[in-house]
């Protein structure tokens, strides 16, 4: 995959989530969560699944904003599925994203960020240690580029094992803010 693959899919993904949310909005899917979640509901046991998945990938291929799907679960599923589907595709995406970064290093890093943007957090890692403790509280953190983070953290001697650890441990915080915040706002455009 070339980097501008990536990117071309980055932006169908991105127009494709835009037309997704303005039909949803039109439908009252925002307003009306009992209607979101009898649309996933038609789908029957596989909603949450799917949904799972799409979480994964955009973790994986940053190709729909991970915020806006954050709350587009807890909206469909209701706060304590949605979050637990969202923590679910997010945690595995975040490995599965690590163990890639691995795998084919740098070059499929830089299939999904610019230069700039990869040298921006590599810098990070000739600080030796410190590096896992920029992680951890970067993921910690509700702002953080958390894919690009988890990519680059597979570049480094981390073990599956802390990285694991690491993400299930953070990700709740960070999501529980993206969820609710994202969730009121969408709301309040309702």
């Amino acid at each position: 995959m070339t980097k501008k693959i990536a990117e071309t899919s980055t932006w169908i993904g991105t127009i494709g989530i835009v037309v997704l949310l303005v039909y949803f909005y039109t439908q009252g899917y925002f307003t009306n969560p009992a209607a979101l979640q009898n649309l996933l509901a038609s789908t029957g046991w596989l909603a949450p699944l799917i949904f799972i998945f799409i979480q994964i990938v955009q973790v994986v291929i940053p190709i729909i904003p991970g915020g806006i799907s954050c709350a587009i679960g807890v909206i469909a599923f209701g706060p304590a599925l949605g979050f637990l589907y969202n923590y679910a595709g997010l945690v595995i995406g975040s490995i599965i994203a690590f163990l890639l970064a691995r795998r084919y290093g740098k070059s499929f890093i830089l299939k999904f960020v610019s230069e700039a943007q990869y040298n921006k957090y590599v810098a990070w890692l000739d600080k030796g240690k410190k590096f896992d403790w920029f992680f951890a509280a970067a993921i910690f953190l509700p702002c953080a580029p958390d894919d690009v983070l988890c990519m680059i953290a597979g570049l480094t001697n981390m073990s599956l094992t802390k990285f694991t650890t690491i993400i299930v441990l953070g990700k709740p915080l960070a999501l529980l803010v993206y969820s609710t915040s994202l969730t009121a706002l969408l709301s309040m455009l309702g």
